[in-house]
Protein backbone atom coordinates (compact mmCIF):
# COMPACT_ATOMS: atom_id res chain seq x y z
CA UNK A 1 0.00 0.00 0.00
CA UNK A 2 1.09 3.57 -0.99
CA UNK A 3 0.19 6.49 0.47
CA UNK A 4 0.46 9.58 -1.27
CA UNK A 5 -0.15 12.99 -0.30
CA UNK A 6 -2.82 15.38 -1.85
CA UNK A 7 -2.54 18.44 0.03
CA UNK A 8 -1.09 19.98 2.95
CA UNK A 9 -2.95 23.33 4.94
CA UNK A 10 -3.29 24.51 8.23
CA UNK A 11 -6.94 24.99 9.69
CA UNK A 12 -6.78 28.23 12.15
CA UNK A 13 -10.09 29.13 14.65
CA UNK A 14 -12.97 30.67 12.87
CA UNK A 15 -12.86 33.46 14.45
CA UNK A 16 -9.67 34.76 16.42
CA UNK A 17 -8.44 34.27 19.47
CA UNK A 18 -9.33 37.49 21.86
CA UNK A 19 -5.98 39.14 22.81
CA UNK A 20 -6.71 38.18 26.75
CA UNK A 21 -6.66 34.14 25.50
CA UNK A 22 -3.34 34.44 23.58
CA UNK A 23 -0.76 33.44 26.08
CA UNK A 24 -2.16 29.74 27.22
CA UNK A 25 -0.41 29.00 30.61
CA UNK A 26 0.95 25.03 30.83
CA UNK A 27 0.04 23.82 34.61
CA UNK A 28 1.87 21.20 37.10
CA UNK A 29 0.79 18.40 35.48
CA UNK A 30 1.42 18.84 32.04
CA UNK A 31 4.90 19.46 32.83
CA UNK A 32 4.84 16.09 34.23
CA UNK A 33 4.03 14.52 30.92
CA UNK A 34 6.06 13.23 27.92
CA UNK A 35 7.70 15.38 25.38
CA UNK A 36 6.23 13.73 22.47
CA UNK A 37 3.50 13.63 19.72
CA UNK A 38 0.93 10.59 20.35
CA UNK A 39 -0.49 9.28 17.25
CA UNK A 40 -4.05 8.02 16.82
CA UNK A 41 -6.05 6.51 14.35
CA UNK A 42 -9.64 5.77 13.30
CA UNK A 43 -10.79 3.75 10.07
CA UNK A 44 -14.36 4.26 8.81
CA UNK A 45 -15.72 2.25 6.49
CA UNK A 46 -17.28 3.30 3.11
CA UNK A 47 -21.12 4.38 2.92
CA UNK A 48 -23.63 4.85 0.07
CA UNK A 49 -24.88 7.87 0.94
CA UNK A 50 -21.59 9.33 1.04
CA UNK A 51 -18.94 10.93 -0.43
CA UNK A 52 -15.72 12.26 1.07
CA UNK A 53 -15.01 14.55 -1.31
CA UNK A 54 -18.39 16.44 -0.77
CA UNK A 55 -17.74 16.38 2.94
CA UNK A 56 -14.47 17.54 3.26
CA UNK A 57 -15.58 21.73 3.17
CA UNK A 58 -17.73 20.45 6.02
CA UNK A 59 -14.81 18.33 7.78
CA UNK A 60 -12.64 21.39 7.86
CA UNK A 61 -15.05 23.72 8.44
CA UNK A 62 -16.36 22.54 12.07
CA UNK A 63 -12.72 21.82 13.06
CA UNK A 64 -12.55 25.57 12.53
CA UNK A 65 -14.99 26.09 14.65
CA UNK A 66 -13.83 23.35 17.59
CA UNK A 67 -10.79 25.71 17.30
CA UNK A 68 -12.15 28.71 18.14
CA UNK A 69 -13.18 27.07 21.63
CA UNK A 70 -10.01 24.84 22.11
CA UNK A 71 -7.87 27.53 21.09
CA UNK A 72 -4.13 26.00 22.21
CA UNK A 73 -4.47 23.29 20.33
CA UNK A 74 -3.75 25.55 17.29
CA UNK A 75 -1.72 27.38 19.06
CA UNK A 76 2.73 26.90 19.08
CA UNK A 77 4.42 25.86 22.14
CA UNK A 78 7.15 28.74 23.75
CA UNK A 79 10.10 27.95 25.54
CA UNK A 80 8.44 30.18 29.59
CA UNK A 81 5.97 27.14 29.88
CA UNK A 82 3.15 28.25 27.82
CA UNK A 83 1.59 28.11 24.31
CA UNK A 84 1.11 31.05 22.37
CA UNK A 85 -2.41 31.20 21.10
CA UNK A 86 -2.15 33.63 18.02
CA UNK A 87 -4.40 31.03 15.52
CA UNK A 88 -0.92 29.61 13.89
CA UNK A 89 -3.37 26.80 13.02
CA UNK A 90 -3.26 22.80 12.87
CA UNK A 91 -1.87 20.85 10.39
CA UNK A 92 -4.47 19.03 8.09
CA UNK A 93 -3.05 16.68 5.24
CA UNK A 94 -5.16 14.90 2.98
CA UNK A 95 -3.58 12.10 1.41
CA UNK A 96 -5.14 8.64 -0.69
CA UNK A 97 -3.85 5.27 -0.83
CA UNK A 98 -4.20 2.66 -3.78
CA UNK A 99 -5.96 0.17 -1.83
CA UNK A 100 -9.40 -0.83 -0.90
CA UNK A 101 -10.20 -0.43 3.23
CA UNK A 102 -11.85 -3.84 3.41
CA UNK A 103 -8.53 -5.69 1.79
CA UNK A 104 -6.70 -3.14 4.31
CA UNK A 105 -8.71 -4.36 7.44
CA UNK A 106 -8.50 -7.71 6.59
CA UNK A 107 -4.72 -7.75 6.80
CA UNK A 108 -4.66 -4.81 9.63
CA UNK A 109 -6.87 -6.79 12.10
CA UNK A 110 -3.94 -9.88 11.51
CA UNK A 111 -1.28 -7.04 11.83
CA UNK A 112 -2.49 -4.20 13.29
CA UNK A 113 1.32 -2.47 12.59
CA UNK A 114 -0.24 -1.53 8.93
CA UNK A 115 -2.09 1.33 10.80
CA UNK A 116 1.35 3.05 10.84
CA UNK A 117 0.83 3.87 7.21
CA UNK A 118 -1.75 6.24 8.08
CA UNK A 119 -0.72 8.23 10.81
CA UNK A 120 1.30 11.66 9.81
CA UNK A 121 4.75 11.12 9.29
CA UNK A 122 6.04 14.27 10.69
CA UNK A 123 4.83 12.58 14.30
CA UNK A 124 7.64 9.74 13.82
CA UNK A 125 10.52 12.31 14.66
CA UNK A 126 9.50 14.94 17.08
CA UNK A 127 11.46 15.16 20.46
CA UNK A 128 12.52 17.85 22.82
CA UNK A 129 14.86 18.78 19.91
CA UNK A 130 12.19 20.05 17.61
CA UNK A 131 8.67 20.10 19.50
CA UNK A 132 8.45 23.74 20.29
CA UNK A 133 8.72 24.15 16.22
CA UNK A 134 5.85 21.52 15.55
CA UNK A 135 2.21 22.29 15.37
CA UNK A 136 0.64 21.33 18.65
CA UNK A 137 -1.84 18.90 16.55
CA UNK A 138 -1.71 17.34 13.17
CA UNK A 139 -4.82 15.55 11.28
CA UNK A 140 -4.33 13.06 8.28
CA UNK A 141 -7.13 12.19 6.81
CA UNK A 142 -6.49 9.00 3.86
CA UNK A 143 -8.79 8.20 1.50
CA UNK A 144 -9.14 4.39 0.76
CA UNK A 145 -9.83 3.40 -3.24
CA UNK A 146 -13.49 2.24 -2.17
CA UNK A 147 -14.19 5.54 -0.62
CA UNK A 148 -13.79 4.10 3.21
CA UNK A 149 -11.08 6.53 5.38
CA UNK A 150 -8.71 7.01 8.07
CA UNK A 151 -8.82 9.84 10.19
CA UNK A 152 -5.59 9.76 11.70
CA UNK A 153 -4.36 12.51 14.77
CA UNK A 154 -1.30 13.36 16.47
CA UNK A 155 -1.22 15.52 19.53
CA UNK A 156 1.61 16.41 21.89
CA UNK A 157 1.14 14.91 25.13
CA UNK A 158 2.21 18.34 27.35
CA UNK A 159 -0.48 20.30 25.38
CA UNK A 160 -3.45 16.89 26.79
CA UNK A 161 -4.23 13.85 28.03
CA UNK A 162 -6.56 11.15 26.82
CA UNK A 163 -9.49 12.51 28.64
CA UNK A 164 -8.85 15.89 26.59
CA UNK A 165 -7.90 14.59 23.27
CA UNK A 166 -11.13 12.08 23.02
CA UNK A 167 -13.74 14.84 24.34
CA UNK A 168 -12.41 16.84 21.24
CA UNK A 169 -12.42 14.28 18.94
CA UNK A 170 -16.29 13.23 20.09
CA UNK A 171 -17.32 17.06 20.18
CA UNK A 172 -16.11 17.42 16.57
CA UNK A 173 -17.71 14.94 15.19
CA UNK A 174 -21.56 16.07 16.62
CA UNK A 175 -20.29 19.55 15.45
CA UNK A 176 -19.72 17.99 12.00
CA UNK A 177 -22.49 15.53 11.84
CA UNK A 178 -25.04 18.28 13.15
CA UNK A 179 -23.93 21.12 11.75
CA UNK A 180 -23.55 23.00 15.57
CA UNK A 181 -22.78 26.75 15.39
CA UNK A 182 -19.77 28.11 16.82
CA UNK A 183 -21.62 30.26 20.09
CA UNK A 184 -23.06 26.61 20.94
CA UNK A 185 -19.93 24.93 21.35
CA UNK A 186 -18.77 25.40 24.77
CA UNK A 187 -17.16 22.15 26.43
CA UNK A 188 -14.08 22.60 27.76
CA UNK A 189 -12.73 24.91 30.95
CA UNK A 190 -9.14 25.97 30.60
CA UNK A 191 -8.57 26.74 34.33
CA UNK A 192 -6.17 24.42 35.16
CA UNK A 193 -2.70 26.69 35.47
CA UNK A 194 -4.86 28.86 37.61
CA UNK A 195 -5.66 25.70 40.07
CA UNK A 196 -2.00 23.87 39.20
CA UNK A 197 0.67 26.56 38.33
CA UNK A 198 4.18 25.04 36.99
CA UNK A 199 6.48 24.56 39.31
CA UNK A 200 10.25 24.23 39.14
CA UNK A 201 10.52 20.63 39.32
CA UNK A 202 14.14 20.62 40.12
CA UNK A 203 12.74 21.29 43.89
CA UNK A 204 9.91 18.84 44.04
CA UNK A 205 11.04 16.15 41.84
CA UNK A 206 13.94 14.14 41.64
CA UNK A 207 15.82 14.28 38.58
CA UNK A 208 14.27 12.49 35.21
CA UNK A 209 15.85 8.68 35.30
CA UNK A 210 17.66 7.91 31.54
CA UNK A 211 13.96 6.48 29.56
CA UNK A 212 14.79 2.77 30.07
CA UNK A 213 11.44 1.69 28.57
CA UNK A 214 12.24 3.88 25.63
CA UNK A 215 14.21 1.15 24.31
CA UNK A 216 16.47 1.05 21.08
CA UNK A 217 15.03 -2.55 19.56
CA UNK A 218 12.25 -2.39 17.49
CA UNK A 219 8.96 -2.25 19.18
CA UNK A 220 5.70 -3.81 17.65
CA UNK A 221 1.98 -4.08 18.13
CA UNK A 222 -0.83 -7.03 18.77
CA UNK A 223 -3.93 -6.56 18.28
CA UNK A 224 -6.03 -9.13 21.10
CA UNK A 225 -9.56 -9.30 21.62
CA UNK A 226 -11.46 -10.78 25.03
CA UNK A 227 -15.07 -11.32 24.58
CA UNK A 228 -17.67 -11.27 27.27
CA UNK A 229 -17.43 -15.21 27.26
CA UNK A 230 -13.97 -15.16 28.15
CA UNK A 231 -14.79 -12.27 30.92
CA UNK A 232 -16.86 -14.29 32.49
CA UNK A 233 -14.45 -17.28 32.53
CA UNK A 234 -11.30 -15.19 33.58
CA UNK A 235 -13.71 -13.97 36.61
CA UNK A 236 -14.52 -17.83 37.92
CA UNK A 237 -10.82 -17.89 37.31
CA UNK A 238 -9.83 -14.83 39.40
CA UNK A 239 -12.35 -16.85 42.26
CA UNK A 240 -14.46 -15.87 45.27
CA UNK A 241 -11.54 -14.95 47.97
CA UNK A 242 -11.52 -11.57 47.19
CA UNK A 243 -13.36 -9.19 49.49
CA UNK A 244 -14.46 -6.53 46.65
CA UNK A 245 -15.55 -7.28 43.08
CA UNK A 246 -12.71 -6.90 40.51
CA UNK A 247 -13.93 -4.91 37.41
CA UNK A 248 -13.08 -6.09 33.62
CA UNK A 249 -10.42 -3.86 33.66
CA UNK A 250 -8.60 -4.84 36.07
CA UNK A 251 -8.93 -8.53 35.95
CA UNK A 252 -7.29 -8.07 32.25
CA UNK A 253 -4.82 -5.93 33.41
CA UNK A 254 -4.00 -8.37 35.67
CA UNK A 255 -3.95 -11.16 32.81
CA UNK A 256 -1.91 -9.23 31.14
CA UNK A 257 0.38 -8.18 33.06
CA UNK A 258 1.52 -12.00 35.07
CA UNK A 259 1.90 -12.50 31.28
CA UNK A 260 4.35 -10.14 31.04
CA UNK A 261 6.62 -11.55 33.62
CA UNK A 262 6.34 -15.00 33.00
CA UNK A 263 8.04 -13.77 29.77
CA UNK A 264 10.67 -11.99 30.75
CA UNK A 265 11.47 -14.76 33.40
CA UNK A 266 11.58 -17.13 30.43
CA UNK A 267 14.29 -14.76 28.51
CA UNK A 268 16.15 -14.07 31.31
CA UNK A 269 16.10 -17.10 33.41
CA UNK A 270 14.67 -15.56 36.93
CA UNK A 271 11.79 -13.73 37.98
CA UNK A 272 12.42 -10.36 38.17
CA UNK A 273 10.68 -7.25 39.63
CA UNK A 274 8.44 -4.92 37.37
CA UNK A 275 6.81 -1.48 37.62
CA UNK A 276 3.43 -1.51 35.73
CA UNK A 277 2.00 2.35 35.91
CA UNK A 278 -1.26 2.92 35.29
CA UNK A 279 -2.70 6.47 34.61
CA UNK A 280 -5.64 7.82 35.83
CA UNK A 281 -7.81 10.28 34.98
CA UNK A 282 -8.09 12.74 38.24
CA UNK A 283 -11.09 15.35 37.19
CA UNK A 284 -13.88 13.41 38.86
CA UNK A 285 -11.22 12.41 41.57
CA UNK A 286 -10.84 15.18 43.33
CA UNK A 287 -13.92 16.23 45.65
CA UNK A 288 -12.39 19.44 46.68
CA UNK A 289 -11.47 20.67 43.40
CA UNK A 290 -15.36 20.19 41.28
CA UNK A 291 -14.27 23.13 38.68
CA UNK A 292 -11.75 21.22 37.38
CA UNK A 293 -14.03 18.01 36.18
CA UNK A 294 -14.12 19.54 32.77
CA UNK A 295 -10.53 20.78 32.37
CA UNK A 296 -8.71 20.84 29.35
CA UNK A 297 -4.99 19.67 29.54
CA UNK A 298 -3.00 17.13 32.21
CA UNK A 299 -5.02 16.00 34.95
CA UNK A 300 -3.79 12.73 35.89
CA UNK A 301 -1.47 10.85 37.57
CA UNK A 302 0.35 7.53 36.98
CA UNK A 303 -0.62 4.66 39.87
CA UNK A 304 2.90 2.85 40.69
CA UNK A 305 1.51 -1.07 40.73
CA UNK A 306 4.76 -2.92 41.83
CA UNK A 307 5.87 -6.70 41.92
CA UNK A 308 8.70 -7.92 43.65
CA UNK A 309 9.23 -11.80 43.74
CA UNK A 310 9.44 -13.75 46.70
CA UNK A 311 6.84 -10.28 48.01
CA UNK A 312 4.21 -10.95 45.84
CA UNK A 313 3.30 -14.77 44.53
CA UNK A 314 2.08 -15.34 40.75
CA UNK A 315 -1.30 -16.01 41.54
CA UNK A 316 -4.22 -14.29 39.25
CA UNK A 317 -6.11 -13.03 42.70
CA UNK A 318 -3.13 -12.01 44.12
CA UNK A 319 -2.07 -9.36 40.63
CA UNK A 320 -5.93 -8.49 40.33
CA UNK A 321 -5.69 -7.47 44.62
CA UNK A 322 -2.46 -5.63 43.86
CA UNK A 323 -3.77 -3.70 41.29
CA UNK A 324 -6.67 -2.53 42.52
CA UNK A 325 -5.37 -1.54 46.45
CA UNK A 326 -2.61 0.37 44.76
CA UNK A 327 -4.99 2.54 42.43
CA UNK A 328 -7.16 3.33 45.38
CA UNK A 329 -4.41 4.25 47.48
CA UNK A 330 -2.91 6.37 44.93
CA UNK A 331 -6.53 8.11 44.82
CA UNK A 332 -6.96 8.47 48.19
CA UNK A 333 -3.44 10.02 48.67
CA UNK A 334 -3.95 12.36 45.74
CA UNK A 335 -7.82 13.58 47.55
CA UNK A 336 -6.42 16.63 49.45
CA UNK A 337 -8.35 19.48 50.17
CA UNK A 338 -5.38 21.86 48.70
CA UNK A 339 -3.91 22.32 45.18
CA UNK A 340 -0.35 22.11 46.80
CA UNK A 341 -1.13 19.20 48.93
CA UNK A 342 -2.09 17.33 45.77
CA UNK A 343 1.24 18.46 44.15
CA UNK A 344 3.09 17.43 47.06
CA UNK A 345 1.43 14.21 47.41
CA UNK A 346 1.91 13.35 43.53
CA UNK A 347 5.68 14.31 43.39
CA UNK A 348 5.81 11.53 46.48
CA UNK A 349 4.34 9.40 44.41
CA UNK A 350 7.06 9.75 41.31
CA UNK A 351 9.78 10.08 43.32
CA UNK A 352 8.87 6.67 44.94
CA UNK A 353 8.11 4.83 42.08
CA UNK A 354 9.32 5.79 38.24
CA UNK A 355 11.97 8.26 39.57
CA UNK A 356 13.69 6.44 42.22
CA UNK A 357 16.91 4.64 41.11
CA UNK A 358 15.96 1.57 42.12
CA UNK A 359 12.82 1.31 40.55
CA UNK A 360 12.47 3.78 37.50
CA UNK A 361 16.13 4.17 37.11
CA UNK A 362 17.18 0.21 37.37
CA UNK A 363 17.63 -1.85 34.32
CA UNK A 364 17.11 -4.97 36.59
CA UNK A 365 13.00 -3.89 36.86
CA UNK A 366 10.41 -4.02 33.96
CA UNK A 367 8.43 -1.42 32.90
CA UNK A 368 5.20 -1.19 31.37
CA UNK A 369 2.09 1.27 31.01
CA UNK A 370 -1.66 -0.02 31.22
CA UNK A 371 -3.88 2.35 29.99
CA UNK A 372 -7.91 2.14 30.19
CA UNK A 373 -9.70 3.94 27.34
CA UNK A 374 -13.06 1.63 28.25
CA UNK A 375 -15.66 4.01 28.93
CA UNK A 376 -14.30 6.95 26.61
CA UNK A 377 -16.80 7.99 24.10
CA UNK A 378 -14.53 6.66 21.10
CA UNK A 379 -17.09 5.04 19.82
CA UNK A 380 -19.50 7.85 19.38
CA UNK A 381 -16.67 9.46 16.69
CA UNK A 382 -19.30 9.70 14.09
CA UNK A 383 -18.55 12.63 11.47
CA UNK A 384 -21.23 11.32 9.37
CA UNK A 385 -20.03 8.64 7.76
CA UNK A 386 -20.88 6.13 10.79
CA UNK A 387 -18.58 5.15 13.68
CA UNK A 388 -15.14 3.83 12.89
CA UNK A 389 -14.50 -0.13 12.55
CA UNK A 390 -10.91 -0.10 13.67
CA UNK A 391 -8.46 2.13 15.82
CA UNK A 392 -4.82 2.24 16.53
CA UNK A 393 -3.19 4.13 19.51
CA UNK A 394 0.63 5.10 20.72
CA UNK A 395 3.61 6.40 19.79
CA UNK A 396 5.61 3.24 19.83
CA UNK A 397 7.97 4.80 22.45
CA UNK A 398 7.41 2.10 25.08
CA UNK A 399 5.61 -1.34 26.43
CA UNK A 400 2.37 -0.42 26.25
CA UNK A 401 -1.24 -2.28 27.03
CA UNK A 402 -4.00 -0.25 25.87
CA UNK A 403 -7.21 -0.86 26.53
CA UNK A 404 -10.65 -0.21 24.91
CA UNK A 405 -14.08 -1.10 24.13
CA UNK A 406 -14.42 -3.44 21.04
CA UNK A 407 -16.32 -1.91 18.01
CA UNK A 408 -18.88 -5.09 17.83
CA UNK A 409 -19.87 -3.63 21.75
CA UNK A 410 -18.94 -7.01 22.93
CA UNK A 411 -15.78 -7.54 24.99
CA UNK A 412 -12.66 -5.25 25.30
CA UNK A 413 -9.82 -5.04 22.59
CA UNK A 414 -6.42 -5.00 23.72
CA UNK A 415 -3.53 -3.21 21.40
CA UNK A 416 -0.31 -4.54 23.24
CA UNK A 417 3.06 -2.18 22.02
CA UNK A 418 6.28 -4.53 23.14
CA UNK A 419 10.19 -5.19 22.08
CA UNK A 420 9.62 -7.89 19.17
CA UNK A 421 11.69 -10.56 21.34
CA UNK A 422 9.40 -9.82 24.45
CA UNK A 423 6.04 -10.08 21.82
CA UNK A 424 7.03 -13.92 20.73
CA UNK A 425 7.13 -14.87 24.14
CA UNK A 426 3.95 -13.26 25.43
CA UNK A 427 2.10 -14.22 22.76
CA UNK A 428 3.08 -17.82 23.22
CA UNK A 429 2.22 -17.63 27.08
CA UNK A 430 -0.88 -19.67 27.87
CA UNK A 431 -3.79 -17.34 29.18
CA UNK A 432 -2.78 -15.11 26.45
CA UNK A 433 -3.78 -18.33 24.62
CA UNK A 434 -6.68 -19.26 26.56
CA UNK A 435 -8.47 -15.88 27.00
CA UNK A 436 -7.14 -13.50 23.56
CA UNK A 437 -8.18 -14.03 20.27
CA UNK A 438 -5.70 -12.61 18.03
Amino acid sequence: MEVEIISTKFIKPSSPTPNHLQNYKLCFFDQLSDETHIPLVFFYPPTNNINFSAHEEQLEQSLSRILTHVYPMSGRFMEDNSISCQDQGVKFIKAKVNSKLNEFLEKAHKDINLSLLCWPQDSWNVDASNLYAMPIVIIQITEFECGGLALSLSLVHIAMDGYSIFTVINEWSKVCRLEIPVEKIDFMSFNLADVFPTRDLSKLLLPRVPPLDRVESKLVAKRLYINEDSISRLRKEVGGDLCFKPSRVEMIMALLWRALIRASEKKHGYLRRSLMNIPINLRTRLISLPQVEKSFGNLGVDAPIKFIPGENKMDLHEFVTLIHDTVKETIITCDKTSPEDIVFAVSNIYNESFLAQDWGGSDEVDRYVSSSLCKFPIQEADFGWGKPCLMHFGSRHGQVCWLYDAECGNGICVQVDLKEDNMHLFECDNDIKDFFQF
